[in-house]
């Protein structure tokens, strides 16, 4: 019997589950980031695939790959292994893994180090912005400042025998890590991020404030 009640959970007969958090969140960033202008922002860069070899995964759906990483602070390898473990998040990128392989960790740091070299990243976020106030969200006059490590492999076994050099190692408490720190800055009020600057992780946080402030703060 337990093959077919796997087939049955499978399929969609699932009678008590519920929507998690996770699930509503991306059920929300689904219909709030206006996915459309930021590919039309990456395409004009991306790679067409011309030629023999496998076509490249479109630029959406690196995107929104991309975005689980912020969200939730998931290195190259660790987002690999997310989207194969988490139907809600092969959902929300498009991935069906009857059809398709997930795309793997080196796929994923190539895509983000194109938007870092082509400096859209800023761009992106500016485009978010603007469709929030068209929608009514508008910043208020407090800031929240934060940051958070972005965690790279810092293995050597790779083909160039190194590091990544744009990435370094930091103390959090007790533990090193090593890689990148996103430092965000976040509406105090509806809690949108309005500013992102990306550095190695260690650099000071203080050093980023004037980058995350809007400038019409009443309150950091």
């Amino acid at each position: 019997m337990r093959p077919k009640q796997q087939i049955l959970a499978a399929s969609g007969f699932e009678r008590y589950r519920e929507h998690t958090r996770r699930e509503r969140f991306l059920a929300d960033m689904n219909q709030v980031v206006p996915w459309g202008p930021l590919v039309d922002l990456i395409a004009p860069v991306y790679p067409k695939g011309e030629g023999a070899g496998r076509p490249p995964v479109g630029p959406e759906r690196m995107l929104r790959i991309d975005c689980l990483q912020q969200w939730f602070n998931l290195s190259d390898p660790a987002v690999e292994e997310a989207l194969y473990d988490s139907r809600v998040m092969r959902k929300f990128v498009g991935i069906d893994l009857g059809r398709e392989p997930v795309p793997d960790e080196t796929t994923v740091c190539k895509f983000r180090h194109l938007l870092e070299a082509h400096g859209l990243g800023p761009q992106i976020l500016a485009a978010v912005n603007t469709h929030l106030a068209e929608q009514s969200f508008k910043v208020s006059t407090g800031t929240i400042v934060d940051a958070t490590i972005i965690s790279a492999p810092s293995s050597t076994k790779n083909r160039d025998g190194e590091r990544d050099p744009e990435m370094h190692q930091t103390k959090k408490g007790n533990e090193w890590h090593f890689g990148m720190k996103a430092h965000i800055g976040v509406d105090s009020r509806h809690k949108l991020v309005h500013s992102v600057a990306a550095t190695a992780a260690n650099l000071h946080d203080p050093h980023l404030l004037p980058e995350l402030l809007h400038g019409h703060e009443t309150r950091a």
